[in-house]
């Protein structure tokens, strides 16, 4: 396992200092995610990889899923990839499921403010600022952009190159409805 040295962005670790414990934090939170699936909350995490490496995580979050629709993305992407399109193609993957595979009416995400590769993805893909908020980052307040992507919007963008397989095997797993 790999981590980037400081300065980093993976929440999931709490931004902690030591590269080992930070990845073993990581890796806690993620198992710990994969064993809870309920109606109210569940999560998927997507490894992203790249010529057999493993370079990302790609997640998808649904809090109320069956009443809201709402499904929440989240990714991280290794520093040396970054800039390349590979967030935005990531992002688009898991929008295509959200939306295409598992009928959400809504995505939604947050960056921190001085996150521009991440912010401009946003911008990119449709999504339309949704205020802001204050978060934690390594023990200093930050502010988070919010931003909202609603099924129309994705539909007019839609990539026609991304297929789906396996999915009706997991309406069955999830709360969906």
């Amino acid at each position: 396992t790999h981590a980037d040295p400081p300065p980093y962005d993976d929440p999931m670790s709490f931004y902690e200092k030591d590269p080992d414990l930070r990845v073993a934090k990581w890796l806690r939170a993620i198992w710990r995610s994969r064993g809870r699936v309920e109606p109210e909350a569940w999560r998927l995490y997507f490894v992203v990889m790249v010529d057999g490496r493993p370079v990302g995580e790609q997640t998808l979050t649904g809090l109320d899923f069956a009443t809201l629709g709402t499904v929440t993305t989240f990714s991280w992407l290794s520093a040396d990839l970054r800039g390349r399109g590979l967030g935005r193609e990531m992002r688009e993957a898991v929008l295509h499921l959200a939306f295409a595979g598992l009928e959400a009416k809504e995505a939604a995400s947050d960056a921190f403010v001085d996150n521009a590769g991440s912010n401009a993805v946003s911008r990119g893909l449709g999504y339309e600022p949704n205020g802001s908020e204050w978060a934690t980052r390594q023990d200093r307040p930050a502010l988070l952009n919010r931003w909202r992507l609603t099924r129309e919007v994705w539909e007019q963008g839609r990539r026609d190159d991304v297929e789906l397989h396996g999915v009706e095997a997991c309406h069955a797993l999830l709360p969906l409805s």
